[in-house]
């Protein structure tokens, strides 16, 4: 049976220049690691010492090891929602199609591209509450998904809205993780498929 575990927190926001360098290295430097030996074999000497930084001053921003990996997984999320803003502004898609085309083309090269975002995309195996501590992560996923794209979907029910980009968040979920166990890149096929899954349930949910 899984363990529903909250993560530990950041202990401090870095507001200097210098420490906010220092926040930031410290996260290249988790992620790095993660590709190299997994979730599960990191540690946070070793992230310091690829940091360059006293392991001091790791725990000066980090609680433990699970602070580390939520602040890399938030950074990971506000990332991916910019982009996916930018994108928005720039496109002005119609509908719900080219909500979806965008929103899983974005995930995908960010997988393919961002440094331990295989490992640790917007949460990590294990820490069901990595981001926000009253909501499993693909529920806080969702609720920021949900308000960046609700003027463009046509729903007039927010609470039918919620349900809905929850759905299909699980649902993309598991297909674009089918999608990378099948081909480290991504199976072209299989994304499509995610793609095609996902309009179809929210053309129909949503109308």
């Amino acid at each position: 049976m899984s363990q529903d575990r909250t993560a530990g927190t950041r202990r401090k926001l870095p507001v200097q220049k210098r420490s906010l360098a220092r926040f930031e290295r410290l996260l290249d430097a988790c992620a790095e690691v993660l590709d190299e030996v997994g979730y599960a074999a990191l540690t946070t000497k070793e992230v310091a010492r690829r940091a360059e930084v006293p392991i001091g001053t790791l725990y000066q921003f980090f609680s433990d090891r699970d602070g580390l990996i939520g602040a890399l997984a938030a950074r990971n999320l506000e990332s991916y929602l910019e982009r996916v803003a930018d994108r928005l502004e720039r496109e002005a898609p119609d509908g719900i199609p080219g909500v979806v085309e965008l929103a899983v083309d974005e995930f995908v090269t960010m997988r393919r591209t961002i440094t331990g975002f295989g490992v640790v995309d917007f949460g990590a195996v294990g820490q069901d509450h990595i981001l926000e501590p009253t909501l499993d992560n693909n529920t806080a996923v969702a609720g920021r998904l949900r308000a960046l794209t609700a003027s463009l979907t046509g729903a007039e029910d927010d609470a039918e809205l919620e349900v809905a980009v929850r759905v299909a968040l699980e649902c993309a979920d598991s297909l674009l993780q089918l999608a990378f166990r099948t081909d480290p890149q991504g199976d072209p096929k299989l994304i499509a498929e995610c793609k095609r899954v996902l309009n179809s349930y929210l053309s129909d949910r949503l109308g």
